[in-house]
């Protein structure tokens, strides 16, 4: 179909277009026929017939009560008839593949006129790359899984598998050898935690956090595969990591019980041998498990005789998995799994016997740093949200922002996300030049205490965030959607991965364990 001519009028044409049967309105320079849609306005018809609206320019009124999204539309794109003689829309939404141009929105390496030690050209280019396919592919699949609570499409898992960013997402490794990452945008070798870092900042920006931790991302996998990676024999290695890198098969991690959680030596799930010791016959239950539903492969914390063991436990009989309910989303498959009786190869042990406790540790490093990527590109992203909002919205007669209280609000906000950034990317460029062994040795508490700052810092900034957008801080549509879910789901960052309390002290715990013995003051 032919698209419709648009016509140019003067705003004194526009003028003329004022009255219940004849009602015109100018926005960002465009001309709409709204005389047929008034009595289908979702605010009522009384709004459009103000004296202040009709037949005149109504981009503020209309920014002020609704997201740019909304007039993109085809129910409304269809109502413009034409534009203003001589003038220019100049409003746009988020554009696909750019950079933001509101200050403190994009992470200093990547705003204008600013630099970095850290980054190459390659993660530059890298970075644009993957931000043009978040915004093409897995935005749009984000808002409409949250909508209707949904999996994340196969579509989206086939297309991230093609480039392989589900091996990209385990870090740099030799699990990358042979792969063509990024359509050959960087090279396996060159690949590092940078890179890495980007992708996890890059999917944060969907401002949906239960869809990223969602199967498609593969969150489960991020932190229930490294152990297979690391400690796998080479038969498990051959049978389990093809299919999850290639996004066929997923696994998930399942240490946390109903009975434990930080606490891992007080796990209750048993591992006992057969007779004739080939095989482990597992107990117990599991809970809180993100992915676990719909999931194939468990790696599991299990009490044995000789203490704490992880087992490669792949789904079975015995083996039974229930969706969990939360406030949080269900497009992140949390659930409670069963096992019952269930048999498993004594060669699916992961790492020694007893010798779990360091597996996990090995493990816990990297799932925690992941996490701060994401929290703190999350932070910026609500700091982008806020900037925008009190720019736009009048109170007062004045823009929001001439409140110095919300000023002050903003100022701690932008202080906490640079700060969390910025100790994020110094402890990156420490794991870059780590060996696996020195990480486990020197950045455990570093990152531990990263995680407690990162979590504790966004639960403020949610806070603020809500109060800022007002009652439309605690609506799940409209121009505080993502405030909302912001607000809603940034409890759970406190938790998984380890409380924040817990990984607070174990931060202090390890520094404690480094004052020299003859350090006085």
């Amino acid at each position: 179909m032919a698209s419709k001519e648009l016509k140019s009028f003067t705003r004194e044409e526009v003028a003329k277009h004022n009255k219940d049967g004849d009602l015109w309105i100018i926005i960002d320079a465009k001309v709409y026929d709204i005389t047929k849609f008034k009595n289908l306005h979702p605010g009522g018809a009384s709004v459009l017939l103000d004296e202040d609206i009709a037949g005149k320019d109504a981009t503020e009124a209309f920014y002020g009560l609704h997201r740019h999204d909304v007039i993109t539309k085809p129910q409304y794109t269809r109502l413009q008839i034409g534009t203003i003689e001589g003038e220019k829309s100049i409003i746009h939404g988020r554009v696909v593949g750019e950079l933001s141009k509101v200050p403190y929105a994009e992470p200093t390496w990547l705003a204008d006129g600013y630099h970095s030690t850290y980054y190459t050209e390659n993660h530059r280019k890298f970075q644009a790359a993957v931000r043009k396919f978040i915004d093409e592919v897995v935005t749009p699949d984000a808002a409409a899984r949250e909508e209707d609570g949904k999996p994340p499409s196969k579509s989206v898992i086939e297309a991230m598998a093609k480039l392989n960013l589900h091996a990209m997402r385990m870090g740099p490794g030799k699990h990358l050898k042979g792969l063509e990452l990024m359509g050959g945008l960087v090279k396996p070798e060159e690949f590092d935690y940078f890179h890495e870092l980007i992708i996890t900042q890059e999917f944060a920006r969907s401002g949906r956090r239960g869809y990223g931790d969602g199967n498609s991302l593969m969150a489960g996998s991020v932190i229930g595969l490294p152990p297979v990676l690391n400690f796998g024999s080479p038969e498990i290695k051959a049978r389990v990591i093809p299919d999850v890198l290639s996004g066929q098969k997923l696994i998930c991690l399942a240490i946390s019980e109903a009975f434990a959680g930080s606490d891992v030596s007080g796990l209750k799930t048993t591992a006992t041998k057969t007779e004739d010791g080939k095989h482990w016959i597992i107990n117990g239950t599991k809970k809180w498990i993100t992915n676990g539903t719909g999931i194939h492969s468990f790696t599991v914390g299990c009490k044995t005789e000789d203490g704490f063991t992880v087992i490669l436990v792949e789904r079975g009989e015995g083996v039974e998995t229930k969706a969990i309910k939360t406030s949080y989303s269900p497009t992140a498959g949390t659930a409670f799994i069963t096992f019952d009786n269930v048999k498993v190869p004594v060669g699916n042990t992961l790492g020694p016997e007893g010798g779990g406790i360091f597996v996990m540790l090995s493990n816990f490093n990297h799932e925690r740093w992941v996490m701060v990527c994401s929290s703190a590109r999350s932070q910026r992203f609500i700091v982008e949200e806020c900037l925008k909002w009190t720019a736009q919205r009048k109170a007062f007669g004045k823009p929001l922002h001439s409140q110095a209280v919300i000023r002050s609000k903003l100022a701690a906000m932008i202080a906490r996300v640079e700060s969390t950034q910025n100790w994020l990317e110094n402890i990156t460029h420490q794991m870059n030049n780590m060996s696996y062994k020195e990480q486990a040795a020197k950045l455990a508490g570093p990152i531990g205490i990263l995680k407690m700052q990162a979590t504790r810092s966004a639960q403020q900034t949610a806070t603020d965030a809500v109060q800022i957008f007002g009652g439309r801080g605690i609506t799940r549509t409209g121009m505080g959607e993502f405030i909302e879910h912001y607000h809603r789901t940034v409890p759970f960052d406190a938790i998984l991965g380890g409380a924040e309390d817990v990984l607070g002290d174990l931060g202090v715990r390890q520094a404690i364990r480094g004052i020299p013995k003859n350090a006085r003051l």
